[in-house]
Protein backbone atom coordinates (compact mmCIF):
# COMPACT_ATOMS: atom_id res chain seq x y z
CA UNK A 1 0.00 0.00 0.00
CA UNK A 2 1.64 3.17 -1.39
CA UNK A 3 -1.31 5.20 0.07
CA UNK A 4 -0.46 4.33 3.88
CA UNK A 5 0.06 7.97 5.52
CA UNK A 6 1.82 7.84 8.99
CA UNK A 7 0.51 10.12 12.09
CA UNK A 8 2.24 11.29 14.70
CA UNK A 9 1.28 7.91 16.82
CA UNK A 10 2.56 5.70 13.94
CA UNK A 11 5.85 7.75 13.89
CA UNK A 12 6.20 7.75 17.42
CA UNK A 13 5.73 3.36 17.51
CA UNK A 14 8.50 3.39 14.29
CA UNK A 15 10.79 5.21 16.35
CA UNK A 16 10.39 3.41 19.14
CA UNK A 17 10.34 0.09 17.76
CA UNK A 18 13.19 0.89 15.38
CA UNK A 19 15.52 1.46 18.70
CA UNK A 20 14.23 -1.69 20.13
CA UNK A 21 11.89 -3.95 18.09
CA UNK A 22 12.06 -6.28 21.30
CA UNK A 23 10.37 -3.88 23.12
CA UNK A 24 6.35 -5.07 24.39
CA UNK A 25 3.08 -3.64 23.04
CA UNK A 26 2.67 -3.22 26.59
CA UNK A 27 5.71 -0.96 27.23
CA UNK A 28 5.39 1.07 24.29
CA UNK A 29 1.54 1.73 25.33
CA UNK A 30 2.79 3.11 28.43
CA UNK A 31 5.98 4.78 27.18
CA UNK A 32 3.56 6.57 24.79
CA UNK A 33 0.82 6.90 26.96
CA UNK A 34 -1.78 5.03 24.58
CA UNK A 35 -4.01 2.06 24.84
CA UNK A 36 -2.22 -1.22 24.19
CA UNK A 37 -5.20 -2.23 21.63
CA UNK A 38 -3.90 0.97 19.72
CA UNK A 39 -0.47 0.00 19.42
CA UNK A 40 -1.54 -3.49 18.09
CA UNK A 41 -4.12 -2.27 15.39
CA UNK A 42 -1.30 0.24 14.73
CA UNK A 43 1.41 -2.39 14.03
CA UNK A 44 -0.84 -4.62 12.30
CA UNK A 45 -2.13 -2.02 10.06
CA UNK A 46 1.88 -0.72 9.24
CA UNK A 47 2.69 -4.36 8.58
CA UNK A 48 -0.64 -5.07 6.52
CA UNK A 49 0.71 -1.80 4.88
CA UNK A 50 4.66 -3.00 4.22
CA UNK A 51 5.84 -0.45 6.43
CA UNK A 52 7.11 -2.99 9.14
CA UNK A 53 8.84 -6.02 7.59
CA UNK A 54 10.80 -8.37 10.27
CA UNK A 55 12.06 -7.32 13.41
CA UNK A 56 15.96 -9.16 13.28
CA UNK A 57 18.64 -8.99 15.67
CA UNK A 58 22.30 -7.34 13.97
CA UNK A 59 24.67 -9.62 14.25
CA UNK A 60 28.15 -8.75 14.71
CA UNK A 61 30.61 -9.90 12.04
CA UNK A 62 33.74 -9.63 13.61
CA UNK A 63 32.93 -11.23 16.66
CA UNK A 64 31.05 -14.45 14.67
CA UNK A 65 34.97 -14.52 12.57
CA UNK A 66 34.00 -12.58 9.64
CA UNK A 67 37.74 -10.83 9.32
CA UNK A 68 37.20 -9.30 5.54
CA UNK A 69 34.08 -7.79 3.67
CA UNK A 70 33.88 -5.92 0.57
CA UNK A 71 31.76 -4.27 -1.30
CA UNK A 72 31.56 -6.03 -5.25
CA UNK A 73 30.34 -4.07 -8.39
CA UNK A 74 28.96 -6.88 -11.16
CA UNK A 75 29.35 -6.28 -14.47
CA UNK A 76 26.65 -9.07 -16.70
CA UNK A 77 26.90 -9.98 -20.04
CA UNK A 78 23.58 -9.17 -21.22
CA UNK A 79 21.10 -6.83 -18.84
CA UNK A 80 18.30 -9.63 -19.71
CA UNK A 81 20.24 -11.86 -17.03
CA UNK A 82 20.07 -9.64 -14.05
CA UNK A 83 16.86 -11.84 -12.02
CA UNK A 84 18.81 -14.99 -12.91
CA UNK A 85 22.03 -13.57 -11.41
CA UNK A 86 20.37 -12.33 -8.43
CA UNK A 87 19.17 -15.36 -7.84
CA UNK A 88 22.38 -17.64 -8.11
CA UNK A 89 23.69 -14.54 -5.83
CA UNK A 90 21.32 -15.15 -3.26
CA UNK A 91 22.27 -18.97 -2.71
CA UNK A 92 25.65 -17.47 -1.14
CA UNK A 93 25.54 -17.02 2.39
CA UNK A 94 28.03 -14.59 2.60
CA UNK A 95 26.67 -12.39 0.57
CA UNK A 96 24.45 -10.29 2.54
CA UNK A 97 22.96 -7.64 0.52
CA UNK A 98 22.35 -7.18 -3.43
CA UNK A 99 21.02 -3.92 -5.29
CA UNK A 100 20.87 -2.77 -8.63
CA UNK A 101 22.98 0.02 -9.78
CA UNK A 102 22.92 2.37 -12.75
CA UNK A 103 26.49 2.65 -14.86
CA UNK A 104 28.74 0.10 -16.26
CA UNK A 105 28.00 -2.16 -13.14
CA UNK A 106 24.77 -3.90 -12.78
CA UNK A 107 24.95 -5.33 -9.22
CA UNK A 108 26.51 -4.17 -6.30
CA UNK A 109 26.96 -6.96 -3.24
CA UNK A 110 28.26 -6.75 0.12
CA UNK A 111 30.38 -10.13 0.84
CA UNK A 112 31.55 -11.14 4.66
CA UNK A 113 34.29 -13.64 4.52
CA UNK A 114 36.11 -15.17 7.13
CA UNK A 115 39.69 -13.99 5.94
CA UNK A 116 40.79 -12.58 1.99
CA UNK A 117 41.45 -15.77 0.76
CA UNK A 118 37.97 -16.76 1.33
CA UNK A 119 36.67 -13.89 0.05
CA UNK A 120 38.80 -14.83 -2.94
CA UNK A 121 37.05 -18.22 -3.66
CA UNK A 122 33.49 -16.35 -2.76
CA UNK A 123 34.42 -14.04 -5.75
CA UNK A 124 36.74 -16.15 -8.12
CA UNK A 125 34.62 -19.66 -7.51
CA UNK A 126 30.98 -18.62 -6.71
CA UNK A 127 30.39 -15.02 -8.07
CA UNK A 128 32.70 -15.38 -11.36
CA UNK A 129 31.30 -18.67 -12.46
CA UNK A 130 27.44 -17.63 -12.63
CA UNK A 131 25.97 -17.26 -16.19
CA UNK A 132 25.94 -13.57 -17.03
CA UNK A 133 28.48 -12.32 -14.71
CA UNK A 134 31.03 -10.79 -17.11
CA UNK A 135 33.30 -9.18 -14.46
CA UNK A 136 33.79 -7.62 -10.72
CA UNK A 137 35.00 -4.78 -9.22
CA UNK A 138 35.56 -4.90 -5.35
CA UNK A 139 36.11 -2.38 -2.64
CA UNK A 140 37.60 -3.80 0.69
CA UNK A 141 36.39 -2.51 4.00
CA UNK A 142 38.42 -1.75 6.48
CA UNK A 143 35.36 -1.12 9.42
CA UNK A 144 31.77 0.17 9.36
CA UNK A 145 31.80 3.32 11.35
CA UNK A 146 27.74 2.94 11.59
CA UNK A 147 24.96 1.59 9.72
CA UNK A 148 21.59 2.78 10.33
CA UNK A 149 17.81 1.85 9.16
CA UNK A 150 16.38 4.55 6.94
CA UNK A 151 15.14 7.80 8.37
CA UNK A 152 11.37 8.46 9.06
CA UNK A 153 10.18 11.20 7.09
CA UNK A 154 8.37 14.19 9.42
CA UNK A 155 4.85 14.12 10.12
CA UNK A 156 2.51 16.60 7.59
CA UNK A 157 -0.27 17.64 9.65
Amino acid sequence: MDSYQLDAIDHRILENLTLDARMSFVQLAKKLKVSNTLIHQRVKKMKEAGLLKQAVYKLNSWQLGYRSSAFTQIILSDAKLHRKVEEELYKIPEIVECVNIAGRYALLVKIYAVDNRHLRDIIYERIHTIEGVEGTNSTFCFETAFTRGVPLQPVVD
